[in-house]
């Protein structure tokens, strides 16, 4: 499952991001909208991998309880 630090990570580079872009927004500063929009993405690709990887081994547990139930 998707460790509680990943998820804090994950999560603050999103925030983070989201803060930045903000800023950049108001400031009219490209660049640092740009980097923003960068580390949001990065958090939310963060975010997806850890919930590939919560699902691959969801399924497989499913996959072995199968198994299991076949060895019986």
């Amino acid at each position: 499952m998707m460790g509680l630090e990943d998820k804090f990570d994950a999560a603050k580079d999103q925030v983070s991001g989201q803060a930045k872009e903000t800023a950049g927004k108001a400031t009219d500063d490209k660049r640092t909208e740009a980097e923003g929009k960068a580390q949001g993405l990065q958090g939310k690709v963060k975010e997806t991998v850890e919930n590939v990887k919560d699902t691959a081994a969801d399924a497989k547990e499913a996959a072995k309880g199968v198994t299991d139930n076949f060895k019986k």
